[in-house]
C-alpha cells in the first residue's frame, strides 16, 4: 500500500471512466475524489472504494479547482489525475520503489486514446508534470491548460504508461470543446485580441495540422474525428473571445 502519496481527482459526470481510473489505484491508501454537479453515477461509483475521499465543491477553473482539491488530501505529495487516466502497474511499483525528494516534480509518459484505440499521430503521446509536493508548489490557476509551476524544480521522469481516454463518443468531443472555449475566452478577454477572421483561419489550420502535418489521416475514422474536433475547438475559442472583448468594449 502507498501511504505517502494522495491521488487528487476532480471529476464531474465521470461515470463511464470513473470506475477503471479507481480500479487501477488500489494500492493507494488516500484518493480524494473533488467532484462538482455530477448528473450521472459519478457520485455512486466513488462511494463504493473505501480508500476514496469524496469532496464536493464549485468549479473554479481547471487550476484553481485541482489546488482546491488538494487541500484535502493526507499527504503531502500529490498525484494528479483525470477521472478518465489509468495508472499502468509499472508505474505504481517505480512509485513505491523511489524516493521522492522535494526539490523535484516527476513526469509520466501518457498514451493517449479514442474509445480503445491509440491514437498515435493526431495526439501522439505526450510527456506530462503529475506528481509534486504541495509544500513547494501548486497548479497555475489557468482557467484551461493548467500545469504544475515547475520554476526552480528539477524535473525527474517516472518509468511507465499513463493511459488516457478522454473522449468515448462523438457527443464528448462537442461537450469538451464547448467548455475548453469558454474557458480559454474567459482566460483572455481583454488581453488577446480576436476577430471572426481570426477564428476561421485558425480553425482551418487546425484541422491542416492535425489530418495532415501530424498525419492524422493515418489514424484513420478517428483521425478525422478528433482533426474535426481541434478546428471546432479553435474555431469557438477565438470567436467567444471576440464577442466577451466586444461586450466589454
Amino acid at each position: 500500500m502507498i501511504e505517502n502519496i494522495s491521488v487528487v481527482i476532480i471529476v464531474k459526470n465521470g461515470a463511464k471512466t470513473l470506475k477503471k481510473t479507481l480500479n487501477s489505484l488500489q494500492e493507494f491508501s488516500d484518493i480524494v475524489v473533488y467532484e462538482n454537479d455530477s448528473t450521472d453515477a459519478t457520485l455512486e461509483i466513488a462511494r463504493n472504494y473505501i480508500n476514496v475521499n469524496l469532496q464536493q465543491g464549485d468549479f473554479l477553473g481547471f487550476g484553481a479547482t485541482k489546488n482546491k482539491a488538494a487541500t484535502y488530501a493526507k499527504n503531502d505529495w500529490i498525484l494528479s489525475l483525470d477521472s478518465d487516466e489509468v495508472l499502468s502497474p509499472e508505474i505504481i511499483q517505480n512509485l513505491q520503489a523511489t524516493q521522492l525528494k522535494k526539490d523535484c516534480v516527476y513526469t509520466l509518459l501518457r498514451h493517449n486514446y479514442y474509445q480503445q484505440k491509440h491514437i498515435q499521430h493526431c495526439w501522439g503521446n505526450d510527456v506530462i508534470t503529475r506528481l509534486y509536493n504541495k509544500t513547494q508548489t501548486q497548479f497555475s490557476f489557468k482557467k484551461v491548460h493548467e500545469k504544475i509551476e515547475d520554476k526552480g524544480l528539477k524535473i525527474k521522469p517516472l518509468e511507465g504508461i499513463l493511459k488516457h481516454y478522454p473522449y468515448t463518443t462523438i457527443t464528448d468531443f462537442i461537450h469538451k470543446l464547448d467548455i475548453y472555449s469558454s474557458a480559454f475566452a474567459l482566460d483572455n478577454v481583454g488581453k488577446k485580441s480576436s476577430s471572426p477572421l481570426k477564428a476561421v483561419l485558425d480553425g482551418g489550420f487546425s484541422f491542416f495540422k492535425t489530418y495532415v502535418l501530424k498525419r492524422g489521416f493515418l489514424d484513420g475514422y478517428a483521425g478525422l474525428v478528433i482533426a474535426f474536433s481541434h478546428m471546432a475547438t479553435n474555431f469557438y475559442k477565438y470567436i467567444k473571445l471576440y464577442e466577451l472583448n466586444q461586450s466589454k468594449r
